[in-house]
């Protein structure tokens, strides 16, 4: 972990906290051989990058760049909010059950739902929570209204307790696949997920997490998955909906209401 002298404190609390060594202030990610990645604190942003001098840049949450801005009017979004019945009730309740970094939730509450999002990786988890932090503060209404409608808890979707999944409407899965990358970004992104979480997410884990998905009292399930990949766990959604770079698959149990 690198810092400035005036981010000393943050630093410090948060190397405590995510157990974690704490380095001179000025160490570069280019230079360090020591570890595979650090976390750069600097101001109110907090990003992570990989070591070595051919890794990428750094890698941090921000809702209100330029890309989430474009996406904002994105059909994407529109694909999403469909899926997840945006409409069909006012104030949806989603529980975005795999968060990473926190846009497709973002999405989501900028579509008027509620989200409560759980990630189980602490770095990503401290990640989105200091995105979350930065657009709280922004001068900007629309960031600090759609965050206001997203909450996070830094535990795997499967451990919350029964009154936290009470009222939830949707649970939204978005397993990530090496499969999907495309973009240098994705790349970047999916390249330190991959050191993060080295042994503990795959396939096996993404049908498990469906399957528990489907068994809690909730009006539908929705999952994220590359236009032509596989359903998890092998089971048929009840219908889906697809554009060209992402497939949504909707499994119905029982009407919005």
């Amino acid at each position: 972990m690198t810092v400035d002298d005036g981010d000393y404190r943050v630093a410090r609390e948060l190397a405590h906290t995510l157990a974690l060594p704490m380095l001179e202030s000025g160490v570069s990610p280019v230079d360090c051989t020591q570890y595979d990645a650090l976390l750069l604190i600097g101001g109110d942003s907090l990003s992570l990058q990989q070591t070595g001098s051919a890794a990428p840049g750094p890698v941090a949450v921000d809702f209100g760049s330029s890309a989430m801005r474009h996406r904002r009017g994105a059909g994407h979004n529109e694909l999403l909010g469909r899926a997840v019945g945006v409409g069909k009730k006012p104030a949806l309740q989603v529980l975005d059950a795999t968060a990473g970094l926190g846009r497709d939730g973002f999405v989501l509450a900028d579509l008027g739902c509620t989200v409560l999002m759980t990630e189980r990786e602490p770095v990503v988890a401290a990640l989105l929570r200091s995105g979350m932090l930065r657009a709280q503060r922004a001068n900007d209404i629309w960031l600090r209204q759609a965050v206001a409608r997203m909450s996070l808890s830094q535990v795997d979707a499967r451990e919350l307790e029964p009154a936290m999944l009470a009222g939830m409407d949707v649970i939204y899965l978005d397993p990530m696949f090496p499969g999907r990358v495309k973009s240098a970004a994705v790349k970047k992104e999916m390249a330190l997920f991959q050191l993060l979480l080295q042994g503990t997410a795959g396939v096996d884990d993404a049908d498990a997490l469906l399957l528990w998905a489907m068994q809690q009292p909730v009006a539908r399930v929705v999952v994220k998955r590359p236009p032509k990949a596989a359903w998890l766990a092998d089971r048929a959604p009840s219908h889906h909906i697809g554009g060209k770079a992402v497939r949504y698959d909707v499994y119905v149990q029982h009407k919005l209401a």
